[in-house]
């Protein structure tokens, strides 16, 4: 894909250059970030609505489910993937993804959590700095909001409160940075 851009002097300033550079870049760079997303990727689908993801690899290696908005099949947005074996919750993670790929968020251990970005296929790595860790478990903190809320409006007061108490657990961690 080639990209022409013409600023005649009369019309141009530097912002509109600038403006025009910054297109040509994201433009060029989408079928890049594009292939990235796919490379080596497990793609997962929830059992129950057929929504696609992928999921961090410290979640159990068990069906796991999207609660969150699932627009063109693929999860997005701020949400919950969970695992679960049978009627036995697992491990979960709390967080954004895009187009079914997480971008940041925290996943809750039993002994603890694994917070920051999703890279090379996981979340966090063992030197996350003090910014990416607040950031994920503010991500996270949205999403067991977004969660709550959901079940909420589904009249389910149980999972709506479970989650509500997720939320302040994550709220304790923001703060405690």
């Amino acid at each position: 894909m080639q990209l022409e851009c013409r600023i005649s002097r009369k019309e141009g300033s530097r912002t509109g250059l600038r403006a025009a550079m910054a297109v040509a870049f994201v433009l060029s760079s989408a079928p890049m970030l594009a292939i990235g997303q796919d490379n080596g990727m497990k793609w997962l689908q929830d059992p129950a609505t057929g929504c696609r993801f992928v999921a961090p690899a410290s979640l159990d290696a068990a069906p796991t489910y999207w609660t969150g908005a699932c627009p063109a099949g693929k999860a997005s947005g701020f949400g919950m993937l969970r695992t679960r074996v049978g009627a036995t919750a697992g491990h979960a993670f709390y967080g954004e993804l895009r187009e079914g790929v997480p971008v940041i968020g925290t996943v809750d251990l039993d002994g603890g959590f694994r917070v920051g970005r999703f890279v090379a296929g996981d979340i966090g790595t063992r030197d996350t700095e003090w910014q990416e860790r607040h950031d994920g478990f503010e991500t996270a903190l949205r999403a067991a909001r977004a969660v709550s809320a959901h079940y909420a409006g589904q009249k389910n007061a149980a999972s709506a409160r479970h989650y509500s108490t997720v939320a302040k657990k994550l709220e304790n961690q923001l703060e405690g940075d």
